[in-house]
């Protein structure tokens, strides 16, 4: 597999956890020091992404991708795309295109997410 596609699969098992509530997953894909600007301006870390999904406050039903694009720069790769969301946080209904744009970095090895941050889309 080259770079593109790896990452591609890094992105597939990461939705995948999200609806999942992977917790172990998302572990595995996520930096520590990860830092990611929520759609209301928020700073999240991965500490904190995971301590939302393993307190049922974050429950995703459906996150369907559309419009990837991937631009590699060596061992660092940046990824755009729209997600179709559909789930609960903190117990209120969330549902809406969201674009994302994620950051990751190939390290040791394996591939993980460094940074990201997602608006509402149009």
């Amino acid at each position: 597999m080259n770079y593109e596609e790896e990452v591609v699969v890094c992105e597939s098992r990461l939705l995948q956890a999200m609806r999942d509530c992977n917790l172990q997953v998302l572990g595995e894909l996520l930096h520590d020091d990860l830092l990611f600007n929520g759609p209301t301006g928020e700073i999240v870390t991965k500490a904190m992404d995971l301590a939302v999904y393993q307190s049922g406050n974050m429950i995703v039903n459906e996150n369907i991708p559309s419009g990837q694009k991937i631009r590699l720069f060596g061992d660092t790769a940046i990824v755009s795309v729209v997600i179709s969301l559909k789930g609960e946080f903190m117990k209120q209904p969330v549902s809406g295109k969201f674009s994302y744009l994620r950051t990751w970095k190939k390290i040791d090895s394996q591939w993980k997410m460094i940074g990201g941050g997602c608006t509402p889309s149009l």
